[in-house]
């Protein structure tokens, strides 16, 4: 047997496909010896096909899909056929549940096959018609009326109870990010809410204990998830993000949209408090026209104004789940739209919880293979969902004892250049050629 079947007999390779609303990326990775992450490649391309979290329009998401699949696929060294996929979307809803199962067994104790069966029940119960379940996540257990067990698997008991929550979302949603996957050659090893994805990448074990609400700011929405004790109490979809405040400003302003988003990136801030009244921004007026003058703290202004909406909506769901005096970690913010300056001070100012930034890096091993700056642009908030699928894919697999996602290993010219729209991540050239750097043999990729 070579080096590489041995290899990916122990660490699985994964490929997590983020479809957002302003860009899908696709991250390939696997297992290292250390139990982190290492990403192997990563795959970027414009998202035209999805608003608000939705597919809108299925060929341009499709063409989005291979082009990500694609640059990954390459640059990592393998050929990608299975997916684990993002969900997201207003449509997404959630609902408490208790089911039960009497064991006939006496003298056996509970095992993962009576938890697994009645995780089955669930996904038998009756959802209004066009709402199917996506997730089924167990809470506490009850065994013979002991309540308040987290885990009984190899205690002795008849009786078995859980509380579950359950997240649904529309079939028609759910069958079109399918449609998508399968139209771009690929099949979708499974469907994972985007904020239980991201709440894997940002979020440290003893803030879920503790108490803690991501908020997940994307393009088109805002995703939201509280825990309380190791488990997942709340999750909710807010319809607004990234985009509603370029929106805002490309109106507010009476700019291109593409100088609205380069105004939001580098001038933006979410406390125009924070600003000077003498600070100014030219941008270049339309053909023939003079530049426009723009106040930084009017823009602030305007961003502000979106972002306490977002915000307020992100508190109305802290307070009805009930958690609001329990959250000792705060809130972590995390996607695209955390890094707009001065937020974590306005996220604390509106909920009264303490606030911070969620980076991936802490669950990335260092990476050899990717050149240092693609490694170093994997670590910011954008890529929190992407990260996060591909974690949550890995610990499926790890669930279920499976060993090895089909891939098959091939040789391609890759060059790192700088593309105007997507930053540093590579062009492919030539298949059927080394790696470019020629210092990098088949072995490194086996580290």
């Amino acid at each position: 047997m070579d080096k590489s079947s041995t290899q990916e007999k122990s660490s699985p390779i994964v490929v997590g496909l983020d479809i957002g609303t302003t860009k899908i990326c696709a991250i390939v990775g696997r297992r290292s010896k250390n139990g982190k992450i290492e990403v192997l490649g990563i795959g970027k391309a414009e998202s035209a096909g999805v608003t608000r979290g939705v597919v809108s329009n299925i060929d341009k998401t499709v063409q989005g899909i291979a082009a990500a699949v694609e640059i990954a696929g390459t640059q990592s060294n393998v050929e990608i056929r299975v997916v684990n996929v993002g969900i997201a979307g207003q449509h997404i809803k959630s609902l408490q549940h208790r089911g039960l199962i009497t064991r006939r067994d006496l003298q056996s104790e509970i095992s993962r096959k009576d938890i697994d069966k009645l995780i089955e029940d669930m996904y038998n119960l009756v959802m209004p018609p066009g709402e199917e379940i996506i997730h089924v996540l167990p809470q506490e257990f009850t065994v013979d009326s002991e309540p308040g067990v987290k885990d009984p698997i190899g205690m002795a008991g008849v009786r078995l109870e859980a509380n579950f929550h359950i997240i649904s979302g529309q079939v028609t949603a759910i069958k079109n990010i399918v449609k998508c996957v399968n139209k771009a050659h690929l099949e979708s090893q499974e469907l994972i809410l985007e904020p239980l994805a991201s709440s894997e990448s940002v979020l440290s074990d003893e803030e879920k204990e503790a108490g803690v609400v991501l908020v997940d700011i994307g393009g088109g929405t805002t995703d939201v998830a509280i825990f309380h004790e190791g488990i997942i109490r709340h999750t909710a979809v807010i319809p607004f993000g990234g985009n509603s405040v370029t929106e805002d400003i490309r109106e507010g302003c009476a700019v291109m949209r593409n100088i609205a988003e380069q105004l939001k990136v580098r001038f933006g801030s979410a406390l125009a408090e924070e600003n000077k009244e003498n600070e100014i921004v030219c941008v270049p007026g339309l053909r023939g026209r003079e530049p426009k003058e723009i106040s930084i703290k009017n823009l602030a202004f305007v961003i502000q104004a979106r972002m306490e909406e977002i915000v307020e909506h992100v508190y109305y769901e802290i307070k009805s789940s009930g958690y609001e005096k329990k959250l000792i970690a705060g809130v972590v913010i995390t996607g695209g739209g955390a890094q707009l300056k001065h937020l974590p001070q306005m996220v604390e100012f509106v909920t009264g919880l303490d606030c911070r930034v969620g980076y991936p890096n802490e669950h990335l091993a260092k990476n050899e293979v990717l050149p240092k700056n693609i490694y170093e642009e994997l670590q910011s908030p954008t890529f929190a969902t992407g990260i996060g699928l591909l974690i949550k894919g890995i610990q499926k697999m790890e669930y279920n004892g499976e060993v090895a996602v089909p891939v098959e290993a091939k040789e391609v010219k890759v060059k790192y250049g700088e593309d105007k729209k997507f930053g540093l991540f590579g062009k492919i050239l030539e298949s059927g050629k080394k790696f470019i750097k020629d210092d990098i043999k088949d072995e490194d990729f086996l580290k």
